[in-house]
């Protein structure tokens, strides 16, 4: 009885030619959306639970059935090195990495412009630099994650600007809804049951979270101390 072929779980199975110092470097930029999922948006569950980051994560898994529903429909062969690098079972239009990726780059920007928006007079806004940094090594980072799924052999170059394309059409109508239909049931969640259960919160209304969450951590240190004596 003949043994049936095997298959890798595609999440984190990258391959790059031995040697290739460049392509060592773009595999693993070819993990980043792994680490943004499990590593971000994960960790910002257990410990922030902030639903704008939660509705964040629900745009992302949109985004993927999406995908999966267009590859599925246009069924678009990837180029011809998949057979080296076992991947020609899947679907290669648009590039869900590249989707990703690029989802991730103007959602958080559109997220960091709102709340540059909302910190403009508001001197103790001392990070609003930092935020616009980081903005910025999203989309280089998007910018790699492309060229890395082209560059590794896993898409064409048509694959993953359709993708490119595709996420940030995605980005920007999710960030839209979230701004303005879904915002607005966020008070509901926030009183919910489920809401004090889990401590959900929305805090896309306050202008500096952190120096916000800072000045209450040192008043609340303030009574305890006043407390004590």
């Amino acid at each position: 009885m003949a043994n049936p072929p095997l298959k890798a779980v595609t999440l984190t199975h990258v391959r790059y030619t031995r040697g290739d110092q460049l392509g060592h470097f773009l595999a693993w930029i070819s993990l980043v959306p792994v680490f943004i999922t499990f590593a971000g948006f994960l960790s910002h569950f257990i410990f922030r639970r902030e639903l704008q980051g939660m509705f964040f994560a629900l745009g992302f898994l949109i985004s993927q059935f999406i995908n999966e529903l267009i590859k599925t429909s246009v069924q678009q062969s990837r180029p011809e090195t998949c057979v080296q690098l076992e991947m020609c079972d899947s679907h290669g239009w648009p590039s869900s990495h590249s989707q990703y990726m690029f989802f991730f780059a103007i959602y958080f920007t559109l997220l960091t412009y709102r709340k540059s928006r909302l910190n403009r007079g508001n001197n103790g806004d001392n990070d609003g630099d930092l935020k616009w940094a980081f903005v910025l090594i999203a989309w280089v980072l998007a910018l790699l994650t492309m060229y890395s799924r082209v560059y590794l052999g896993y898409h064409t170059m048509a694959q993953v600007f359709a993708g490119a394309v595709l996420g940030m059409f995605l980005g920007a109508w999710w960030f839209w809804v979230v701004t303005n239909v879904l915002s607005k049931i966020f008070p509901v969640i926030e009183e919910s049951a489920l809401g004090r259960m889990f401590y959900l919160k929305d805090t896309s209304h306050i202008a500096n979270v952190m120096k916000f969450e800072y000045d209450n951590a040192r008043a609340a240190r303030k009574v305890m101390a006043e407390k004590t004596h």
